[in-house]
């Protein structure tokens, strides 16, 4: 089991929690692995009637474990990530999401193919893919134009700039915001709600929804993975990532100029 994907049975709610809070909830490999496997399970399983996506502590997530992702690249089908996101974009049953704080990359386009969604006041939207040299993902370049508009997913993809949880209500990428402490159970309350109506119904008005999209979503999932593929192999995607892996960096201790105890005594005052 891993330990990095917790998983709350609750009745016929599932919640999955992303339980990395010391690295802000980062996904790495193992953790998509575990999340398309307890998606299957949960699509085969009749008695889960809704799944709810939440992160552990005050994040969502803050993306890709950019270390653990740069060692395997996704770079085919197999790949824990793309199988992921064909998991998530396919799942029959309602899904559900609650966001305690930020959601960068895929933590923002995750909820693109989530039914509901709320965040804490906190929250915070980014797609930070163009800033890394890279391109979306997720089919977000098909969904989040229907989601919250063109111009402002071009604010978003193109700019990297991000939503608060407020404008996400208001834009529509969430369904509304709601009190930091009272975020979960009120997702859960949601999820039972949904839970409790007819099975087949559910299943069937869903299917519907996105019957009108489906193939425009394969596509751009498609699409988009083979754009990724090429760009993250590229040399401005490497550059990108030497420079964000430079920031990450803990600064040298600065030089003291002290030439006497007197100036350095001075200093030490102002710390």
């Amino acid at each position: 089991m891993n330990t990095d994907i917790l998983i709350e049975r609750a009745g016929a709610v599932w919640t999955l929690a992303f339980n990395r809070p010391e690295k802000r909830n980062a996904l790495t490999h193992a953790m998509y692995t575990a999340l398309v496997e307890a998606l299957e399970t949960a699509a085969a399983d009749p008695d889960v009637r809704a799944v709810i996506l939440t992160g552990a502590g005050n994040c969502f997530t803050a993306g890709n474990d950019l270390q653990d992702f740069l060692k395997n690249p996704p770079l085919g089908v197999d790949s824990p990530v793309i199988r992921f996101l064909h998991a998530i974009s396919r799942f029959s049953k309602p899904l559900l999401a609650a966001v305690p704080g930020v959601a960068v990359g895929i933590g923002t386009t995750m909820l693109l193919h989530c039914d509901l969604a709320w965040a804490a006041p906190q929250a915070r939207f980014e797609l930070p893919f163009a800033r890394l040299a890279l391109v979306p993902e997720g089919a977000a370049s098909y969904l989040l134009p229907l989601a919250i508009g063109a111009k402002q997913a071009s604010a978003m993809l193109l700019s990297g700039e991000p939503l608060d949880a407020p404008t996400a209500a208001q834009s529509g990428l969430i369904n509304g915001v709601v009190e930091a402490e009272a975020l979960r159970a009120h997702v859960q309350a949601q999820a039972e709600r949904l839970a409790s109506l007819p099975p087949q119904a559910l299943l069937q008005t869903k299917a519907l929804l996105r019957a009108p999209h489906r193939a425009a979503i394969d596509a751009a999932l498609n699409q988009e993975v083979q754009a990724f593929a090429r760009q993250l192999q590229s040399a401005e995607a490497r550059a990108a990532m030497q420079a964000f892996f430079t920031r990450q960096q803990p600064a040298a201790p600065a030089r003291s100029e002290a030439s006497s105890p007197a100036k350095s005594h001075q200093e030490n005052d102002r710390s």
